[in-house]
């Protein structure tokens, strides 16, 4: 609670929670007295160019935009003007990063997205634009002028690579230093700007668009679906229409159908999977002399286990979910399973309450490289 309160400028999560989450940005100086990058320079540079890491390049000439997504082998001269770029989920990939995310925790995991760096030189940005997400802006290096607003106006430039606000109108304006933060609620106007070279860390949350759940739902439901029979119609008179849909057809399709009713237990094993489920890009390395299951258990009995950085594991009720993969379980492995999921990790007094059944899938998950030991 004590690093929370420090992160948010002395509120208590509920206070920020209940008072500007969703509602209306904060400034806070110094969320992280003394911060340093996580990452140096070369050391972003060289995620940027990987296959497995997602990144883009920006640049802009004048009212010229130009994005080029990575991986990024070139990247222009440091003394070049007004370039960006970014570097989405460092923390799949960088212990400190991860870190820096779990400090967010106080807000849900199945909400939490990931950590992404934006290095700029002088002047650099991604023009004036919205984002459909809350977002919480920390300076690592340098500074950044920010100007947002809370206009209602975001109808955007045609024609850009950039979603850029045509109309963006400042209404207040901070230059942050390493170590400030500034929280946007979602759909506030906003426009970053390098003083010089800079780095800033953001990060985000998931808000998926309803048609994009509820489309991924029916897919996940198709294979749920039992109407037994065909249709048939005994009863069947002669036509004057033949082209017309009969009406009985039209009834006694929409009886069937209506049969589909989807349960809380439905959405419940859809939503774990479906937030749990790693991005596309998002690659586990097997482990290549993997310990047997009796060696694995003495190890992990006495040194512990953690998830892996990339591994995502939610619970609700009887269910655990971890990678896009559900299943039920009983009272006691919940209560371990849980723990993990909470913690990411479990100490070797922990798993003394681990079942043998919960060690096989452990067992499993570390050879999968989603859990690994101490």
């Amino acid at each position: 609670m004590k690093n929370t309160l420090a992160l948010l400028g002395g509120l208590s999560p509920t206070t920020f929670l209940r008072d500007y989450w969703h509602k209306k940005p904060l400034l806070i100086r110094q969320a992280i007295p003394g911060f340093t990058p996580l990452l140096s320079r070369q050391e972003l540079f060289d995620l940027a160019a990987r296959e497995d890491v997602e990144s883009r390049l920006i640049r802009q000439n004048g009212d010229d935009w130009r994005m080029d997504h990575g991986p990024l082998a070139k990247l222009p001269p440091l003394r070049e003007k007004e370039w960006t770029m970014l570097v989405q989920g460092v923390n799949l990939h960088d212990d400190a990063a991860d870190a820096l995310l779990r400090q967010f925790r106080f807000i849900p995991d199945a909400r939490l997205d990931d950590l992404m760096i934006s290095y700029a030189s002088d002047g650099g940005g991604v023009g004036p634009h919205f984002d459909s997400y809350d977002v919480f802006l920390l300076q690592a290096h340098g500074r950044r002028r920010w100007r947002i607003s809370a206009q209602q106006d975001l109808s955007l430039v045609d024609g850009m690579p950039l979603k850029i606000l045509k109309n963006f109108q400042s209404e207040q304006e901070f230059v942050l230093e390493p170590g400030d933060m500034l929280y946007l609620p979602p759909h506030y106007a906003h426009d970053g700007i390098a003083v010089g070279e800079c780095m800033t860390y953001s990060v985000g949350f998931r808000a998926p668009a309803f048609q994009e759940l509820g489309e991924a739902f029916l897919q996940f439901m198709a294979d749920s679906i039992d109407l037994p029979g065909r249709y048939a119609d005994p009863e069947l008179t002669p036509t004057r229409h033949p082209a017309e849909l009969p009406a009985p057809l039209l009834a006694r399709v929409t009886e069937e159908i209506n049969k589909m009713r989807f349960t809380d237990d439905d959405v419940t094993i859809f939503l774990g999977e479906y937030l749990s489920e790693p991005k596309a890009s998002v690659y586990f390395d097997p482990v290549d002399k993997p310990l047997t299951p009796a060696r694995f258990v003495q190890a992990a009995n006495k040194r512990g286990i953690k998830l892996s950085r990339k591994t995502q594991m939610l619970y609700r009720g009887k269910h655990v979910f971890i990678n896009g993969e559900s299943f039920a379980v009983g009272r006691a492995d919940k209560t371990v399973l849980s723990m993990l999921a909470d913690e990411r990790r479990l100490d070797k007094s922990a798993l003394q309450h681990a079942s043998e059944d919960v060690m096989e899938a452990f067992h499993n998950w570390y050879q999968d490289g989603w859990l690994e030991l101490f």
